[in-house]
């Protein structure tokens, strides 16, 4: 009873003050009741807080009793027993206020959802929320969103330009136990990480970087006390060849799990036949369990996806192949790789040296302008340009064996040159630092040097 008409106190105290200030007769009533001698001159705010402060109050006054006692005394063990007692009632009182102030604060977010998701559980228990960016995979810039983090979930949600009632719409629900998370490189932009989840996978964006350390703090914490729990059914199943079933596991995941998809603009063709897209003929499509950008030809197959319930939904042909085990037709085989069909991604990621660097003069054609250039780690002769950082087919490859590498005849000190037997290419860096970075790759690739060798260094930004 007595926790009860604790937890209620404030709200109680709400009601009174709201009601004394809306109506004139019962703040009337009120005033006339405090002024009695029934009431000590004392208002009714000042009776309603006696019986919260009262158990605090006897809890004080035993202690000072019992400290005070001779040892001797034969009222110590019932004092010491009515102390234990009056402790154990504060303690149930301050659980149950915490509790319920748990609960409200659950309530208060189920209202903001506009009753959409039930989240209003005694299991539930909310660690985070706040607004973050979703950087889009089409879109240039990236939009508003606002996120609440659970124990067990991670609800995705878009804020209601009408806010009558409810402020957020839920778009996505991502279990905790499955999800992962991760910081992501991206110069574009800064203080983002991504969120991997059976549901779906997002990449979002802080507003600084202690922000998104926050994040990533609580999703792991919540992902490690969800792990704690099921440690007891992960030992009961574990392999004991342990780490080769996990890898095991993680090749088999492609659909099991939404992929991250590859951003629009990050390629230039299908990542799979390596056709350059185009507005009319050729568009861009993902694949929905690899995450790839395709073309309509290679992304003309339907397979199930665990994550989507089951779903049929567009799939490249590679996984297409992997997910339903069907043969292909032969017409439909890989060709060849040709001499250009070297991955930007997989160069950037074991490479010498890579950035983006601006390509100057009539040498470059239509691909000129600005082009993504790895020179690979093992095929560190030979400089590849690409349109895009995720393309798997360069526009341009040059042998660097014999050239010469000069300062350009502009002003500007991050221009360089390429020259040798009547070629000249001619590129531009960001800054001057990664220029003269660049410079040194070239020219050591121009007098035959190979990773092994001394002075080995990565230079890759």
């Amino acid at each position: 009873m007595y926790s009860e008409y604790v937890k209620n106190f404030e709200r109680a105290a709400e009601l009174l003050a709201t009601w004394t200030d809306k109506s004139p007769p019962f703040q009337e009533v009120i005033t006339r009741i405090q002024s009695s001698e029934a009431s000590g001159s004392l208002t009714l705010q000042h009776h309603m807080l006696e019986p919260v402060q009262r158990i605090p109050r006897y809890e004080l006054l035993l202690k000072e009793y019992v400290q005070k006692l001779p040892a001797q005394a034969p009222d110590l063990a019932d004092a010491q027993k009515a102390l234990d007692m009056i402790f154990s009632a504060a303690q149930h009182s301050n659980a149950a206020i915490t509790e319920m102030e748990r609960l409200q604060e659950l309530w208060e977010v189920y209202q903001r959802l506009g009753l959409e998701d039930d989240i209003v559980d005694p299991s539930n228990t909310l660690l985070r929320e706040g607004p973050v960016l979703k950087i889009s995979f089409r879109r240039i810039g990236p939009m508003e969103r606002y996120l609440f983090l659970f124990n067990n979930m991670l609800l995705y949600c878009v804020p209601r330009v009408i806010q009558v009632g409810a402020q957020f719409q839920v778009r996505t629900r991502i279990d905790v136990a499955s999800m992962k998370v991760r910081e992501l490189t991206d110069a574009e932009f800064p203080h983002s990480f991504l969120v991997s989840g059976k549901q779906r996978t997002l990449e979002l964006q802080a507003r600084s970087q202690e922000e998104m350390i926050s994040w990533l703090q609580a999703c792991q914490a919540a992902i490690d006390q969800i792990e704690k729990r099921n440690e007891t059914f992960k030992a009961a199943v574990q392999s004991p060849e342990g780490d080769t079933q996990e890898q095991e596991l993680q090749s088999e995941e492609l659909g099991l799990r939404a992929p991250q998809w590859v951003r629009d603009k990050m390629v230039t063709m299908c990542m799979r036949c390596q056709e350059p897209f185009n507005a009319l003929m050729r568009r861009r499509h993902h694949c929905r369990a690899c995450g790839y950008v395709v073309c309509a030809r290679c992304s003309d197959y339907r397979a199930e996806l665990k994550y989507d319930d089951n779903r049929p939904n567009r799939v490249c042909l590679d996984c297409y192949t992997f997910l339903t085990g069907n043969m292909l037709p032969e017409d439909k085989e890989d060709k060849r790789r040709g001499i250009l069909e070297k991955g930007a991604a997989a160069g950037s990621e074991q490479s010498l040296m890579c950035s983006f660097l601006q390509l100057l003069g009539d040498k470059w054609g239509k691909s000129g302008s600005r082009g993504w250039c790895v020179i690979p780690r093992d095929d560190p002769l030979v400089l590849y340009a690409y349109a895009a950082p995720q393309d798997m087919r360069a526009h341009t490859s040059i042998p660097l064996l014999g050239y010469q590498v000069t300062t350009g005849p502009q002003a500007d000190p991050r221009v360089f040159q390429l020259q040798q037997s009547g070629q000249l290419y001619t590129f531009k860096a960001e800054t001057e630092e990664l220029k003269d970075r660049w410079v040194k790759a070239m020219e050591r690739a121009a007098s035959g040097w190979s990773p092994g060798e001394p002075n080995d260094r990565d230079l890759s930004d």
